[in-house]
């Protein structure tokens, strides 16, 4: 369970359907970089994964569309050094992809309304009240 992918406390990918190939990378590490195969290519199969429930996999589908290549996702990731820790950022950020891809859709937006009339004709009575309130106040005119 150490290697599985938790996305959710509901949606645990396992280890065995993510793929990793690695490949040498362009980034940080000196000479290093021309020997060491430190890129990792994380891959998933979203639309053939048997863990994924058929109405996340279907919201998954059409909200990372743009992510995916026949139903596959692909993260790369090469900005360290070591293997490692180049494979623990590939999967948080499949994670967190699955994770947005995962998320209800948003409530709808609220929709203006017209104030009622009772509204606008309290309203127009304060404003008038406050008004006769401050021209009390005032100094009397001396004619």
């Amino acid at each position: 369970m150490a290697d599985d992918l938790v996305v959710t406390q509901r949606l645990v990918i396992p280890a065995v359907e993510l793929t990793e190939r690695f490949s040498r990378s362009s980034g940080p590490g000196g000479q290093g970089v021309n020997t060491t195969d430190s890129r990792v290519e994380l891959v998933f199969d979203l639309a053939r994964s048997p863990s994924v429930p058929e109405h996340l996999r279907e919201r998954m589908l059409a909200r990372l569309n743009h992510r995916l290549v026949d139903g596959v996702i692909t993260i790369a990731a090469s900005e360290f050094r070591s293997q490692f820790r180049n494979r623990e950022a590939a999967r948080e950020r499949l994670a967190a992809l699955l994770r947005s891809g995962a998320a209800p859709p948003p409530a709808a937006p609220r929709r203006a309304t017209k104030p009622s009339r009772g509204a606008k004709e309290r309203r127009l009575a304060e404003k008038t009240h406050r008004a006769s309130i401050k021209r009390d106040r005032r100094r009397p005119i001396d004619e």
